[in-house]
């Protein structure tokens, strides 16, 4: 069972597939996982709106 900080790990490494860095540069690699941990958050957040 995963700990409640540990699932948005779970969304970046399995919905997403980040298990290896894409790039050789530290700013692409940065961006790429800020951009995924972004969506994350979006993923995460869905089914706390409104319906």
């Amino acid at each position: 069972i995963r700990a409640k900080v540990e699932h948005p790990f779970r969304y970046i490494k399995r919905v997403f597939g980040y298990d290896k860095v894409r790039y050789r540069g530290l700013a692409k690699n940065t961006d790429r996982l800020c951009l995924l941990a972004g969506f994350t958050n979006l993923l995460i957040g869905r089914k706390y709106l409104p319906v």
